[in-house]
């Protein structure tokens, strides 16, 4: 498994899907599809004595995609900083160590004196079927990114998903979908259950719904910065 910040393709490339998905014939930007689509720390960059919270966006086969806690997390690096990471009330939560504690990393891992602290956590879900892992930057403040004026048929995006209300897209039409981002400075994922995705790790992107696609499911859009952040939404569409 590669680095968790690049779960899904995109300025990482395909690798980076999660184990158990590999020799799969499902494209990358499928919904339905059992993996872990991203893992979030929130935020993703904490300085001593904040914390941050894990989680992802986990797809599975026949069912909608799911924000959850991961069953299991533990830090692979640095081990000095393996304190740094708890479990409480269901979640799993990083707490940023102090500047002194900061300082050794920094001098064992040989890092620049001002240098955020990588701490690389291995996650888990269903019992280890699934598995990434997250980096979350120790010292110094960063939030995830921000995900507005998106598009879906060139109209404004929902900003919640209301399964009773879904999103309806013409089918057999080019369903035009973006984000005002710059694709060298973000890495941007579209994904969806329904019809078919083109140029899917493109700021600007179109779905296309056949006849002998699936007419219901759901879109996502995920956002990755050059920090460390990721967001994502998801809303239900169907074609009709």
């Amino acid at each position: 498994m590669t680095s968790s910040s690049w779960i899904l393709p995109g300025l990482a490339a395909l690798a980076a899907l999660a184990p158990g998905c590999t020799g799969d014939v499902d494209p990358p930007w499928q919904l339905d599809h059992d993996r872990i689509i991203a893992v979030r720390a929130d935020p993703p960059r904490i300085a001593p004595g904040q914390t941050a919270v894990l989680d992802a966006l986990i797809g599975s086969k026949g069912a909608a995609v799911a924000e959850a806690s991961p069953d299991t997390a533990a830090v692979v690096s640095p081990v000095s900083l393996a304190g740094a990471l708890r479990h409480d009330a269901g979640r799993w939560i990083v707490t940023a160590p102090s500047e002194a504690d900061l300082v050794a990393a920094r001098s064992a891992l040989g890092l620049a004196v001002d240098a955020p602290v990588p701490l690389e956590i291995a996650v888990s879900y269903r019992g280890g079927a699934l598995a990434a892992t997250k980096s979350v930057r120790l010292g110094g403040v960063a939030d995830n990114p921000t995900m507005v004026d998106i598009k879906i048929d060139r109209a404004s995006a929902p900003e919640a998903a209301a399964p009773e209300a879904p999103i309806v897209v013409a089918p057999a039409v080019d369903v035009p979908l973006s984000i005002p981002l710059d694709d060298a400075g973000y890495d941007v994922t579209w994904l969806s259950s329904c019809g078919t995705m083109h140029d899917f790790d493109l700021p600007t992107a179109y779905l296309r719904v056949e006849s002998d696609d699936p007419q219901t499911g759901q879109l996502a859009l995920v956002v990755r910065d050059s920090a460390g952040g990721v967001s994502w939404r998801v809303w239900p569409i169907e074609a009709r």
